[in-house]
């Protein structure tokens, strides 16, 4: 497992999010998604970080928090105004992720559920240009 920076954690900690729920009545490809929330924990440089990614569509790993979308094997993350990809599997408590701006596969380890949001933090806005995954 290679090392991981802060901004390349802070991205791919988003990307560990729930998939959204498709309209009542629809059905989707994303009902087969896998379900990423929880707290997880990260391996770096620092040492062990954590990474929470809700089901609210936002992932926080220290003071940095960011909007996430799940499609199938790719979660993207919103950095500087633009979504950015990365390929993930998850086998139990164990997820995953490769690609995009890393270098080597990065492990997380779900250690619980997500915690709340802080208030007065909101959910970064979705960026103009089409988001994947419809």
């Amino acid at each position: 497992m290679g090392s991981i920076t802060i901004r390349s954690l802070a991205i791919i900690v988003a990307a560990v999010l729930a998939a959204p729920t498709p309209a009542q009545g629809q059905s989707s490809s994303r009902d087969k998604l896998p379900d990423l929330s929880g707290t997880w924990q990260v391996e770096t440089p620092e040492g062990p970080q954590e990474v929470v990614i809700r089901p609210d569509s936002s992932a926080s790993f220290g003071d940095e928090t960011v909007r996430w979308r799940l499609v199938p094997d790719t979660i993207y993350l919103v950095l500087g105004g633009e979504w950015m990809g990365y390929n993930f599997a998850r086998k139990g408590r164990v997820l995953t992720l490769w690609g995009g701006d890393l270098e080597e596969p990065v492990e997380l380890k779900r250690i619980g559920p997500p915690t709340p949001r802080p208030e007065g933090v909101p959910v970064p806005p979705i960026p103009s240009a089409s988001a994947p995954g419809g």
